[in-house]
């Protein structure tokens, strides 16, 4: 994943076993810290991000046409905000990428799915709120 430096804007790529941590720009040596919002995720980046994560994983199964869904994106920024360097939040559009929602057995949305070292910790479907998610998230 690549990421700009807010102090220089250089690009750094980050490996997915350092998104929750705290880095270093490779340009200005500035601190680039966790990450610290939803990540649009293909097969590709969700599937190095479950094989490399050393924190718990949030995805959220979307779509643009779904309402529900646009009143859950905030609290999921929110919690990805919150829980940045402890739990990691992917954001899969099942439009875009139907095979991922396919893998999950994903029938309705938005649902949110809880990983941990790759395996399933919790699935729920439907609108939650971020303290609900938050504790999805402690629990893995």
């Amino acid at each position: 994943m690549i990421r700009l430096c807010k102090k220089c804007g250089a690009k750094n790529r980050i490996p997915a076993q350092h998104l929750a941590d705290t880095g270093k720009c490779g340009s200005c040596k500035a601190t680039l810290p966790a990450e610290s919002g939803p990540i649009e995720s293909d097969p590709d980046l969700f599937d190095e991000v479950l094989r490399n994560a050393k924190v718990p994983v949030l995805v959220d199964f979307w779509a643009e046409w779904c309402g529900p869904c646009r009143m859950a994106a905030p609290d999921v920024h929110a919690i990805a905000e919150e829980m940045a360097g402890r739990a990691i939040v992917l954001k899969v559009n099942i439009d875009a990428h139907p095979e991922l929602a396919s893998r999950y057995g994903v029938e309705s949305i938005p649902n949110f799915v809880v990983l941990k070292n790759g395996r399933t910790v919790s699935q729920n479907a439907g609108l939650s709120s971020r303290a609900e998610m938050r504790r999805w998230l402690e629990a893995a």
